[in-house]
């Protein structure tokens, strides 16, 4: 089965404002560091593919010229935000874009996810009208899989069991790194212990101290 995956990105300006303490000593790096999970974000969804499942699209909601520029040179489509009402409308918007009829909503912040878990969910999701992937705290969503019917996204504060009483299923796999969304320096601590991605990788090399990092 193929699927289109997709991502949402806000303005550079406003994104994990939560981050901040990290590049409180070098703010240029700020926006870096959000381009750089959504880049390993991006990069691990475009390189899913097994047997059973490939993701054949990967759409990107943005209006920012950065990172629209950056999911591009990595082979991802872009949509502007038309609607820019949030996120959800956001997310609505590009599964509307989208060139298959199973549709996934992927969080843009997941620096340690590897293509294999993505296909894992995916095959799991086959299985239900619409499924869902918690976050490692249980209570958020960085994923949402609906194959062949509405998206009917809920992300924000305790989307999880919104979605699940908007009928979604709850997917129980072993998944940390598609688990793993970055909010906080003790979220990407974790998602350092567990393995991020090349571009990550390489900025976090340029901030002066970051949690987990020997």
């Amino acid at each position: 089965m193929e699927w289109s995956v997709v991502v949402p990105a806000k303005r550079l300006a406003v994104a994990k404002t939560r981050l901040s303490p990290l590049t409180a000593t070098a703010p240029d790096l700020h926006a870096e560091l959000v381009l750089a999970l959504l880049a390993d974000t991006v990069t691990a969804a475009l390189g899913t593919a097994d047997a059973e499942v490939s993701v054949a699209d990967v759409v990107v909601v943005t209006d920012d010229v950065r990172a629209a520029a950056l999911v591009t040179g990595l082979g991802a489509r872009t949509v502007g935000d038309e609607p820019d009402r949030g996120l959800n409308p956001a997310l609505a918007h590009g599964a509307g874009a989208a060139r298959t009829a199973a549709v996934a909503a992927l969080s843009s912040d997941l620096p340690a996810l590897r293509p294999a878990e993505l296909a894992a969910a995916l095959r799991a999701a086959e299985g239900a009208g619409r499924a869902l992937v918690a976050d490692a705290a249980g209570t958020g969503t960085t994923l949402l899989a609906a194959r062949g019917g509405e998206l009917r996204p809920r992300f924000g504060a305790g989307s999880a069991a919104a979605h699940t009483a908007d009928g979604a299923l709850p997917l129980a796999g072993d998944w940390p790194g598609l688990r793993r969304d970055v909010d906080t320096a003790a979220d990407l601590a974790e998602a350092v212990r567990l393995g991020v991605g090349r571009h990550t990788a390489a900025l976090l090399l340029r901030l002066p101290a970051v949690p987990g990092r020997p």
